[in-house]
């Protein structure tokens, strides 16, 4: 099997067959952090570092590990000097999804079968650039041209206007990207410049919050302003999920004193977080919305990166240890049967959990793909493999890039769904799943299952 060919991920006949029966679906992405303005304006790229690697945390930290200062990763060196350097370290990669992802959206979209490397890396930049001058290479004409991008979901504040969302779909003629719900920084306490965040939630509604119900009324206007945009889905991330059986009276106290801007301790910030959230599920309720709930992230645990560069700059971790079940079971408890909620684990020790639980609470839980630093070809594998054997696959909400790069829509699927075939495959060559039921079964999980599921 050579590099990339078409036999790519896929060990047996059976597997190659049932890619052959998917690779061209439209992709349904329900969960991305892309740009919106950037595909609204769309203007030209400027560079290979731009597409390829500017806004993507798994390539800063590749670089990082392979000893490149930071100054040639996020620092002030031009995007060539960046680009040229990433191809100098390239083949220190290989073996990391990164590497694969690259160079398939090197060859898929660029023709390029070069692998990068500092002896092609001056020729891959030039040959890259120069397509990214035609008009065939902006961000809109790649969505609806090579990445067959049907619809995605971007990731957005609770604040945000979405008038990026409305020129975009007005310019692509159709509704393509939708919003997602992303109330966080609401939510989120103890944060540095929270006081400072419900300012501006006073300013974008008009109002005075001084009480958790001014604040829930703020919510809620903007809840509707998304589902008019049309929202189907929010999205919260946890490091430990809070108890939503908690008295909004003693949230209400909690939230008055951080307004008054004393500090507030872990045990009463997750009680405030638990009535926030709490309130955000109820309204998800009302119009079904799907919930996500990503959960398990350490934010930023070395120190250099967050005093210089900030959050979400690749210092975020796993940790399984953490207790996600009481609170878990209180939330699917409260809402059973009238709230969807996708489950996503940064680490993989809680799937069985996470599976577990979807199993027992029926049709409308279910857990989302492997998320982040499992959304490889080995971690992508094994959940698949587990989740067939413990809850139904035919259940699985599907995969979503989780991405900020456009090109993602393409590598990120495509090596999911030669994954995603091989797995299958190899059950229909053990003689576990008929040819015919298991083509259906990987159209389902591609492409029919996830529409469905998130009301796309």
């Amino acid at each position: 099997m050579a590099f990339l060919d078409d036999n790519y991920l896929l060990s047996s006949a059976a597997g190659r067959d049932l890619f052959r029966g998917i690779a061209s679906l439209p992709v349904v992405d329900p969960h991305n952090h892309a740009n919106v303005k950037e595909i609204a304006d769309n203007s030209p790229y400027t560079s290979a570092w731009q597409l390829f690697a500017a806004t993507d945390h798994y390539v800063w930290e590749m670089l990082r590990k392979c000893g490149v200062p930071e100054e040639l990763i996020t620092g002030g060196a031009s995007p060539r000097e960046k680009f040229l350097t990433m191809a100098k370290v390239f083949p220190l990669i290989a073996g990391n999804p990164v590497y694969e992802w690259i160079h398939l959206d090197l060859k898929r979209y660029f023709g390029i079968d070069e692998v990068l490397s500092e002896a092609t890396g001056e020729r891959i930049c030039d040959a890259v650039d120069a397509k990214l001058a035609t008009p065939a290479f902006r961000p809109q004409e790649l969505l609806q041209g090579p990445l067959n991008v049907e619809t995605m979901s971007s990731t957005d504040d609770l604040i945000d206007m979405l008038d990026d969302h409305k020129r975009a779909n007005r310019q692509l003629s159709r509704t393509v990207i939708r919003p997602t719900w992303r109330p966080d920084k609401a939510m989120k306490i103890s944060a540095p410049g929270w006081r400072a965040y419900i300012g501006q939630v006073e300013k974008r509604f008009s109002m005075k919050i001084a009480s958790l119900a001014d604040l829930f009324d703020a919510m809620r206007r903007s809840h509707d302003h998304f589902a008019e945009c049309g929202c189907r889905a929010s999205d919260h991330g946890f490091e430990l999920l809070p108890d939503v059986s908690v008295d909004p009276a003693a949230a209400d106290r909690v939230f008055r004193r951080a307004l008054a801007g004393e500090a507030i301790p872990a045990a009463d910030a997750a009680l405030f977080a638990g009535a926030f959230f709490g309130k955000a599920a109820e309204l998800n309720a009302e119009t079904g919305w799907v919930t996500q709930l990503h959960m398990g992230a350490v934010r930023d645990v070395r120190d250099v990166l967050f005093d210089t560069l900030g959050p979400d700059s690749g210092g975020d971790i796993s940790y399984h240890m953490q207790e996600m079940l009481p609170a878990l079971t209180a939330l699917l408890n409260r809402f059973d049967g009238k709230l969807k909620v996708v489950l996503y684990s940064l680490d993989p020790g809680h799937w069985p959990t996470l599976a577990t639980v979807s199993r027992a609470f029926g049709s409308t839980v279910t857990c989302g793909s492997a998320w982040w630093l499992n959304d490889t070809p080995c971690g992508m594998r094994r959940q698949i493999e587990y989740l067939a054997s413990i809850d139904l696959l035919s259940n699985f909400a599907g995969m979503v890039s989780d991405s900020r790069k456009l090109l993602s829509y393409g590598s990120r699927f495509e090596m999911f769904r030669r994954i995603l075939a091989d797995g299958v495959g190899t059950m229909v060559d053990r003689g576990q799943i008929p040819s015919d039921v298991a083509l259906a079964l990987v159209k389902r999980i591609a492409y029919d299952g996830p529409k469905r599921f998130w009301n796309l």
